[in-house]
């Protein structure tokens, strides 16, 4: 029973780290920003190319502050 519990403990946190996250993939690298709600949508977005505008008009997103993560180059992973 114990291994049951410790099993669903571990399984449970790399879930509950995706909701609380988008990872954004664009042209300069990867971005991660905080979700507003707990949900799984959204959690990986791919904006490379001429998709950046599919991130303005996502209405998750800009609850987030997308456009606020996009203009910050610090809080970018590079390739």
């Amino acid at each position: 029973m114990r291994k049951i519990i410790f099993l669903l403990i571990v399984a449970a946190a790399p879930a509950f780290g995706v909701m609380n996250y988008h990872v954004i993939f664009l042209d300069d690298g990867v971005k991660i920003l905080k979700k507003a709600d707990l949900a799984l949508d959204d959690t990986f977005i791919d904006a490379r190319g001429v998709k950046r505008f599919k991130l303005i008009t996502n209405p998750s997103l800009v609850k987030s502050g997308v456009k606020n993560l996009i203009d910050d180059k610090s809080a970018s992973i590079p390739k």
